[in-house]
């Protein structure tokens, strides 16, 4: 099969993937063999390229909202047939006995996996998965609009629930890429006032032309204080306007899973009045099922930009370069 795997992590100018010809994977006990249709591009695809995030082993193939069918079943498959339509998500195994797992939140296990940093992803013709940790998708979205919600749309959900929007509320959205402009959609179908503060003049007119109330620059303050807000860019220069903009007890969600160093808060500003800081560490398989149900539900329109998948790298050359509005996603098969 052909894929892109990270060679030496550096910036996505400089072409940290390499493309080559890789034997063709066999499923494991209780994994399914899939034939990659389409991935979506990941910022979190681009913290690994880059060396934000150190690949777990040499040679990975990233790529972690992937959309395709079963081709072939490993000894003990029950939940999947040969040409169903599967999701793969960024939550490739947890260990199951830690205490953690054993409490519903396997989105902290101290032994998780992740596809396309621990194991092969979807830039490439095929990868296997855990049938356990794999998903059914609604037919209410083609396979190009099915892909960002595997990983955009699903963080993009548990940060709105950990920012505890009220009901009604206003939200905050900071970046406004390929989750922020699908955890829009999620709040204001949920009745929220949404703005969003974004560097991108696109995206701000993609803000805009979703329902967005305020559409100002990464640094603007709303006109009116937030009751929640939620951190995309992985900036956190950002975390204190964020803070400040805040009504009193209202919380700041950090969405990514790489965040540049945040500069000294200064506690009667930022903090006090019970302001809540707090982080999103990836989510559970009910976060995924819960999100892709609703998501069929309203329903969501993913904004996309194809790319053939031999034009990967440049597809990161383009999200680091936010030249992307919505999400990149790339045709595999």
């Amino acid at each position: 099969m052909r894929a892109w795997s990270v060679g030496t992590p550096g910036p996505a100018a400089g072409h940290p993937l390499r493309w080559e010809e890789r034997p063709d994977p066999e499923p494991g006990p209780g994994e399914v063999l899939v034939a990659v249709r389409v991935c979506g591009v990941c910022r979190t695809d681009l913290h690994l390229a880059e060396g934000d995030l150190p690949p777990r082993r040499p040679g990975v193939i990233p790529g972690h909202e992937v959309v395709g069918e079963v081709v072939g079943l490993g000894p003990g498959c029950r939940r999947f047939r040969v040409g169903d339509r599967v999701g793969v998500a960024w939550l490739g195994s947890t260990c199951g006995r830690c205490r953690f797992c054993l409490r519903h939140r396997e989105n902290l296990c101290v032994a998780p996996e992740f596809t396309g940093w621990h194991h092969d992803g979807g830039y490439a013709e095929l990868l296997t998965v855990a049938e356990a940790y794999a998903y059914f998708l609604p037919a209410a979205f083609d396979d190009e609009s099915a892909a960002p919600l595997l990983c955009a749309g699903i963080i993009g959900y548990r940060a709105l629930e950990r920012a505890q929007l009220p009901p009604g509320g206003r939200l905050g959205i900071y970046g406004f890429g390929g989750s922020a402009h699908l955890a829009a959609q999620v709040a204001m179908y949920r009745g929220a006032e949404v703005y969003v503060m974004t560097r991108s003049e696109a995206a701000r007119r993609l803000a805009l032309d979703l329902g967005a109330v305020f559409a100002g620059d990464a640094d603007e303050a709303p006109p009116k204080p937030l009751d929640s807000a939620i951190l995309f860019a992985p900036a956190g220069t950002l975390v204190p306007p964020a803070l400040r903009a805040l009504d009193r007890g209202g919380t700041l969600a950090v969405a990514g899973i790489h965040l540049s160093d945040i500069p000294p808060l200064h506690y009667d500003t930022d903090l006090f009045q019970e302001r809540q800081l707090c982080s999103v560490t990836a989510n559970t398989r009910s976060d995924g099922e819960e999100f892709l149900a609703l998501a069929a539900d309203i329903p969501l329109r993913p904004t996309t930009v194809p790319y053939p998948l031999q034009a990967a790298d440049q597809a990161l050359i383009d999200l680091a370069a936010d030249r992307i509005t919505g999400a990149a996603v790339l045709r595999v098969g």
